[in-house]
């Protein structure tokens, strides 16, 4: 299309775009749900290894997107757009509602985290296809010099996947006891996805294929073997090399700073109420989101690469601040205590025969309005304190703050700026990766890269983060919860460089 005309396009973005926003949605929903999900499909006695392994399976859906990429970006090259990314929906959707299927750690043993790590890489090899897939096929319907504004509306289904994930968490949790959706609420989320799969399905399967693989392939200018012209030719791999070390290693890990190590802060380190995590952030997105059209738009006009680099730049030079003042909006020793409010409830709990439970719960008031349950449990056997493995007590406390509308208002702004900040770099890049690849094998190279950035590089931030966060706490480090953030600003910066010195303006413009 190298006219101004739009004629049907907007059909193109909504089936591309609602197929690509359900995806994300099926894959968010386990993280979204990560701290309930460790404790249903892994050991219960030490909680935080249970929410790491959980990071950890999270993550390996991510690590195999590059798989999916270098699969489904051949047979995309080959067969075409279109039937390829009705395969990665099929298959995402299959995944997603099977997760919600399996029976618990207490009932099937470790079967349960091993079929949860197989459906989190069928998860995670389907998202490999499905992005380049959804960005080739819009890309190619858009007007010359108007790929940027097009596409971007592609890159806001990952948030609002992210932002309707929350929602149908939040509706769930508000609809049932809290009893109910620990037990087996959390599941329905992961139902309900079968019926928006089955809807896009119908939408997509009365699609066109894509004009320009159509041409290309009635001219017989298909590649017969995209994986040796995509990575064997050295030409086209160092542009491969290219956008991945010098933009999307830099996007993944600003964009899953920004939206789920936010969330994952707030719900362990700050220990905020989940609902009110799940709603600030989910505002914060939706204030946000319109700017992935703007940066987009903006990057047609102006160029993709410095409205890239600008958002990793702020984003290295901001995460620090923005997290110790998101730290300091709840810490409990910069509050006031009221003392004649705080009440502490003891009970019992017989777990079996030999073992009881010592539960003392607390609640806290202080003088700002925000309240803390603090539920302390105590582990005995023949009546004597149990011992970990460290050789410790076997003391378990849990901590959840409930906080008032200045500091929600306060966070939503600082998660609003991390989430301003992914949007400078994730609005233009479909258009930038497209534009770098020619037609025949632009589906294999564009994804590559792009799922290399964000599914290795983005994916293991969580996990290496959380862990880094951690460690510090254990070893005593009063800003731990800072340490955290040398990944993603190490992977960032690195980024930055090579995208500033190697990135050349005309790359933009190479098969447009």
């Amino acid at each position: 299309m190298s006219d101004k005309s739009t004629k049907g396009i907007w059909k193109v973005i909504s089936a591309s775009s609602m197929g690509t926003m359900i995806e994300w949605y099926d894959f968010y929903i386990f993280g979204s749900l990560a701290v309930v999900i460790s404790t249903k499909f892994f050991p219960a006695d030490n909680p935080t290894a249970a929410f790491l392994s959980t990071l950890a399976t999270f993550a390996a859906g991510f690590v195999v997107r590059p798989f999916g990429a270098l699969f489904f970006g051949r047979l995309g090259d080959l067969i075409g757009r279109k039937y390829t990314f009705m395969v990665t929906l099929l298959l995402m959707g299959g995944a997603t509602f099977l997760i919600g299927c399996i029976p618990s750690y207490e009932t099937i043993g470790f079967m349960a985290p091993l079929l949860v790590l197989l459906l989190r890489l069928l998860q995670g090899l389907a998202l490999g296809g499905e992005y380049g897939g959804a960005a080739t096929y819009v890309a190619e319907h858009a007007p010359k010099g108007q790929k940027g504004y097009w596409t971007s509306w592609i890159q806001t289904t990952a948030t609002v996947g992210l932002f309707i994930s929350l929602m149908v968490i939040l509706i769930t949790k508000s609809a049932l006891s809290k009893e109910a959706f620990e037990a087996w609420g959390w599941r329905v989320p992961f139902w309900v996805s079968i019926l928006m799969v089955l809807v896009s399905y119908i939408i997509r399967k009365n699609m066109h294929e894509s004009p320009v693989f159509a041409k290309a392939k009635s001219e017989g200018k298909t590649s017969t073997n995209p994986l040796k012209e995509s990575f064997g030719h050295k030409y086209n791999l160092k542009f491969v090399l290219l956008a991945l070390f010098g933009a999307t290693m830099g996007q993944g890990v600003v964009w899953y700073t920004g939206q789920f190590y936010a969330m994952n802060f707030m719900k362990t380190v700050q220990c905020i109420d989940s609902s009110q995590v799940d709603t600030l952030l989910g505002i914060a997105l939706l204030i946000g989101t319109p700017f992935f059209i703007v940066f987009g738009w903006l990057s047609d006009k102006v160029g993709r690469k410095y409205i890239m680099m600008a958002g990793m730049l702020f984003a290295i030079l901001a995460y620090r601040p923005i997290y110790k003042a998101m730290y300091a909006t709840t810490d409990l020793t910069l509050k006031t205590e009221l003392a004649d409010k705080t009440v502490t409830v003891p009970s019992m709990k017989e777990v079996d025969e030999t073992k009881t439970d010592s539960i003392y719960t607390t609640n806290r008031t202080y003088s700002d309005g925000t309240t803390v349950e603090e539920i302390k449990t105590k582990h005995f056997e023949h009546s004597i304190l149990m011992q970990d493995d460290s050789g410790k007590d076997k003391i378990e406390t849990k901590v959840t703050k409930t906080i008032t509308g200045a500091d929600k208002m306060m966070l939503m702004f600082l998660v609003f700026l991390q989430v301003l900040f992914v949007t400078m770099v994730y609005g233009p890049i479909a258009a930038f990766l497209v534009e770098m690849f020619p037609v025949k094998i632009r589906y294999t190279s564009m994804s590559l890269p792009y799922h290399v950035g964000n599914g290795i590089f983005g994916g293991l931030l969580p996990a290496i983060s959380t862990y880094f966060v951690t460690s510090a706490k254990d070893a005593g480090d009063p800003e731990f919860y800072l340490e955290g953030l040398w990944y993603p600003i190490a992977i960032a910066a690195v980024c930055f460089v090579i995208g500033m010195i190697y990135i050349d303006r005309k790359i933009n413009t190479l098969h447009e």
